[in-house]
């Protein structure tokens, strides 16, 4: 164990932070402020690291420190980053149309507001329920419903658009 760690810091962040970092760069959609958001979160949660572990609340802390840092990240910035900017999640993948398919929902899911988009991301990416979303984007459980509600219809007309272009 490394000295002067908080028990189970070193080994969290071990078998956790990969995971984080995907997480982040969905919420995100660049990898290179997905790291500095996973690496701003953990800092954060150093100090408090014995308290979220006593409350079992670690992991949603870590969690919702990086979405408050992208939405953070994201009002600084004033959209000034266009959509075309947003990285391809896996650009090495050969372009099979099972990986077509999944560029364009990842396309689509960039254009969605903050809030919404990780609330898509932890429902379906994340597997977890509206009462864990809302636990972690800090908002009432109707509310996590809503987000993905309004992010799924959004995505629904995109694609609907999307099909009659062809």
């Amino acid at each position: 164990m490394d000295e002067g760690l908080p028990d189970g810091f070193a080994e969290y962040v071990g078998a956790r932070g990969a995971a984080l970092q995907r997480f982040a760069h969905l919420v995100t959609g660049g990898a290179a402020d997905s790291a500095d958001l996973v690496q701003d979160a953990l800092e954060r949660a150093y100090p408090r690291w014995r308290g979220l572990v006593r409350r079992g609340t670690h992991d949603a802390y870590v969690r919702r420190s990086i979405v408050n840092g992208s939405v953070s990240r994201w009002r600084k910035q004033r959209r000034l980053v266009s959509v075309g900017d947003i990285e391809p999640y896996d650009a090495a993948v050969a372009a099979a149309p099972a990986v077509l398919d999944a560029a364009e929902a990842w396309q689509l899911c960039g254009e969605l507001p903050p809030a919404q988009r990780a609330a898509v991301i932890l429902r379906f990416h994340e597997d977890l329920s509206f009462a864990e979303i809302a636990r972690i984007l800090d908002c009432a459980e109707a509310t996590a419903r809503s987000h993905v509600h309004r992010a799924l219809a959004t995505l629904r007309t995109r694609l609907a658009v999307g099909d009659d272009d062809d």
